[in-house]
């Protein structure tokens, strides 16, 4: 019997196949075919580009790319990435919780049932058939957190190879596994450490990285979010100012004076893995029993040259950030500018324009620039119940608006002996 099998475009042209395993699913018969394809050798040292890869809780990757220059210089290329999963670990916590309880009722039935036959009573058939259809549940949910997990795994490591391809790095720099143990952070954070897949990504991405020809390295994580990305310096840990109602400290903030860097603490972590490993890059070690490449200690001096130079702006435009408060503005605006010419001859006095928004070729002013208004003068209210008191009633421009006094009507001197005109 021939079956006829289409390749994927994901096989190379020039992949060697294999022969194939042939499964049962769901009344379909399917075939897994293996094949071999030549893929660039990774090397241990002589990186120039990383990129560096952390480990979080809600934000379950944080990575970006660095630069090592000319003098031994590292610089970071942006400011990195996010893989957010929060969606996929509350439902994997959900699986989870809905998993013990039904670990808790299997066991009750089990007790019962152990208990009617250690006194020889016999054992109801509903009861059995309970504790199997709990059996059953138990299994399903394990089935669904196993496929969840696997998705989360795929996901994650195509975006971290994604990441190294896309800013052109040689190496990828994760945390060491081994420092992430889930002991003595209480019940709820050992829980969450151990259910984040850490070890379904990292080979996940070991093996997604090989077929492009990037090496994974492992790399101590000691003080990777303690201490600042450009000086080293012991950071301050405190909320950040975007979310202040969250929980945890997951703004970074470093006391040096001389530094002022501030950040995600995610953010300063990748930073300091990438640069750990740029200048650790000759101390890469094969583990015997996995073949992985890691790097099993830092060396203090190394260490003071894995800091981050930050580079200088490229535009040349100053800053122009908010730092302080709004500058009051007068409430009243500036008059505009006049937009008709001056007259040939001046109406008033010699080297006087005229005053006033008036036109220039009218002899006299129009009426209502004529009008007696005065500094209390305001407009007669529409309404019988208000009577405004120390205002004269007459023309004015709104009610309860209170008029300035004509720019064309001498200002009376107060200062004067001889008084002011009536």
């Amino acid at each position: 019997m021939a079956c006829p099998i289409t390749l994927p475009p994901t096989v190379p042209v020039g992949a060697v196949l294999h022969l194939p395993t042939l499964r049962l699913r769901r009344g379909q018969v399917r075939a897994d075919l293996a094949y071999t394809h030549v893929v660039p050798a990774t090397r241990r040292t002589g990186h120039t580009v990383a990129l560096g890869v952390d480990w979080g809780l809600n934000t379950l990757l944080s990575a970006g790319a660095v630069r090592l220059r000319e003098g031994g210089r590292i610089t970071a290329l942006g400011s990195g990435g996010r893989f957010r999963a929060a969606g996929v670990l509350a439902k994997q916590h959900r699986l989870r919780r809905h998993g013990e309880h039904l670990q808790a009722k299997a066991g009750r039935y089990q007790r019962l049932i152990d208990g009617r036959a250690h006194r020889e009573l016999p054992v109801d058939g509903a009861l059995i058939a309970r504790h199997e259809q709990v059996r059953e549940e138990i299994r399903h949910v394990s089935e669904r957190r196993s496929h969840l997990n696997e998705a989360l795994a795929r996901a994650a490591a195509r975006w971290a190879v994604d990441q190294a391809i896309a800013t052109g790095a040689t190496v990828i720099y994760l945390e060491d596994l081994r420092s992430m143990e889930a002991r003595g952070m209480g019940r709820t954070m050992n829980t969450r450490l151990s259910q984040t897949v850490r070890g379904r990504i990292s080979d996940r991405i070991r093996h997604l990285a090989t077929e492009t020809g990037i090496a994974v390295v492992a790399v101590p994580a000691r003080n990777t979010s303690r201490h600042c990305p450009n000086c080293l310096t012991p950071l301050l840990h405190r909320k950040a100012p975007d979310r202040p109602t969250a929980h945890g400290w997951k703004w970074a903030v470093c006391p040096d004076s001389g530094c002022g860097y501030q950040g995600d603490r995610d953010q300063g972590a990748w930073m300091r893995i990438a640069a750990r490993g740029l200048t650790h890059q000759t101390r890469t070690a094969v583990e015997r029993t996995s073949g992985h490449l890691l790097i099993r200690s830092t060396v203090d001096a190394l260490e003071t040259a894995a800091v981050i130079t930050p580079t200088a702006p490229t535009s040349s435009r100053p800053d122009r950030s908010k730092i302080g408060p709004t500058r009051p503005r007068t409430a009243r605006p500036a008059p505009r500018r006049r937009r008709a010419p001056s007259p040939a001859r001046p109406h008033g006095p010699a080297d006087k324009r005229p005053e006033g928004h008036a036109h220039t070729d009218r002899a006299r002013l129009p009426r209502a620039a004529r009008r007696n208004q005065s500094v209390t003068t305001i407009s007669t209210p529409a309404t019988s119940r208000h009577r405004p008191r120390g205002a004269a009633l007459g023309a004015g421009f709104h009610h309860h608006a209170h008029a300035s006094p004509p720019r064309w009507e001498p200002i009376p001197d107060t200062t004067s002996a001889t008084g002011s005109p009536s």
